[in-house]
């Protein structure tokens, strides 16, 4: 089916964010809604090239990063009755987050009361000393850690395909390879061009990830803020390492007001076994390589930002960015970065690169990074900025809560009775907003 010539309400961009307010539209809206996804497959970007973890929200600061952290909480249980339902892999297998260094003890203590603080039971969430660790993981190698049980392993991207397929049953319709061109507003209406031609609509969401401050400045939103991207890689382990330990382990990041974080150890839903991510400074959202970076040559132009100017002058910023350039290139210095938590493990035996992912981070005027998740209205339009890790855990709530202010607005129509989703979304955004 062809695209009409109008809907009321469009969302831009099918990864888990998008395909989550796509479900939520068509489960309460009567409204018509259209879910614009540029290429051929849903949720094909950084949706389908992440960790797959649903992360437990102890490691973000409830006062910084309020709303990763409800959603992150809320999106727990969310996923799981959601993979129940379609029958798609949801692993309960918990994490172990390690510190390695002295300074590290003290930020796993602080680790615990931030994930007690965002609704974490003290069950769920302990703290172990060596000896503890070693009981757990007797391969494991620190000074101590913390052990969480409430967290687990999915595929975010099938996750995502379901959710857009659902969306269209319900009446959402689902253009692919469908790329937007340009925005402007016709009346009181916004057009937007695409090379399928133009459709209008009464209202746009802006959920288009590595994309979406490119959308928001084209509609003169956000000026102000600026986005860098930063390739994630990734190592599969040999059979040999698949049995090492029980758990993802994590290591307590050096740098956390950087998007620097240390490799992590990453057992996935389906047993295979990863070293990664590192962060790669990158000139597109979609330099899933190094040739494709050559691609966003045209980002170099917005070096002029006032935000991106003032990092570039950040020695601290620009030293730790040269470090994890040189592990792009050098496997044994990223594999030995997690030799630290993991000594038995030799780089000569990683052979093959796993699936790279990118994470676009914000920086403000002023050059820092923005913490939380940035979502602006304006001439009717919304837009989810700055939705990074731990984005995937939370889009279900998130969307939910989108979705409910936009009916509470009045911006959508909507039946009560006629919910077609898992959840009631009022319940949601009460929990969201508390």
């Amino acid at each position: 089916m062809g695209l009409q010539k109008h809907y009321d309400i469009a969302v831009i961009g099918s990864g888990i964010m998008g395909s989550s307010l796509a479900y939520f539209l068509s489960s309460f809206s009567n409204s018509k809604t259209i879910l614009i996804e540029q290429t051929r497959e849903i949720a094909s970007h950084t949706s389908s090239r992440n960790t797959g973890k649903v992360h437990a929200p102890f490691l973000y600061n409830p006062l910084e990063k309020r709303l990763f952290s409800k959603a992150a909480f809320l999106g727990f249980d969310m996923l799981n009755d959601y993979c129940i339902q379609k029958s798609l892999p949801f692993k309960q297998d918990g994490v172990l987050e390690v510190a390695t260094y002295d300074k590290g003890i003290d930020n796993l203590q602080k680790y615990l009361e931030w994930g007690y603080s965002n609704g974490l039971k003290k069950e769920e969430l302990r703290f172990l000393w060596k000896d503890e660790v070693s009981r757990i993981e007797p391969n494991v190698r620190c000074m101590c850690a913390i052990y969480c049980s409430k967290d687990a392993s999915v595929e975010y991207g099938s996750i995502a395909r379901h959710l857009a397929e659902d969306s269209r049953k319900f009446g959402c319709h689902v253009s692919v390879e469908t790329k937007v061109k340009r925005i402007k507003y016709r009346n009181n209406n916004i057009v937007i061009q695409t090379n399928k031609g133009a459709i209008s609509v009464d209202y746009l969401i802006n959920a288009a990830g590595g994309g979406a401050i490119d959308i928001a400045h084209n509609m003169g939103v956000a000026n102000t803020y600026a986005d860098l991207h930063f390739r994630g890689e990734y190592w599969h382990a040999p059979q040999e390492y698949h049995n090492l330990t029980k758990t993802s382990i994590y290591s307590v990041p050096k740098y956390p007001e950087y998007p620097f974080l240390d490799p992590h150890w990453i057992i996935r839903v389906d047993g295979r076994c990863e070293i990664g991510p590192n962060a790669v400074p990158v000139l597109s959202p979609y330099a899933y390589n190094w040739s494709d970076n050559l691609k966003g040559f045209q980002k170099i132009f917005e070096f002029t930002h006032t935000g991106i100017r003032k990092l570039l002058l950040d020695k601290q910023f620009l030293s730790l960015a040269g470090n994890e350039l040189k592990s792009s290139f050098s496997k044994t210095m990223m594999i030995n970065r997690v030799k630290e938590f993991l000594p038995q493990l030799k780089p000569s035996l990683f052979i093959q690169k796993g699936v790279s992912g990118i994470r676009s981070s914000l920086i403000d005027k002023s050059g820092k990074f923005v913490s939380d998740t940035m979502i602006v209205n304006k001439n009717n339009s919304l837009h989810v900025l700055n939705y990074n890790s731990p984005g995937a855990t939370g889009a279900l709530p998130m969307a939910a809560m989108i979705v409910d202010q936009l009916i509470r607005n009045g911006i959508l129509s909507h039946d009560h009775t006629q919910n077609k989703s898992l959840w009631d979304i009022k319940k949601i955004a009460d929990q969201m907003s508390v």
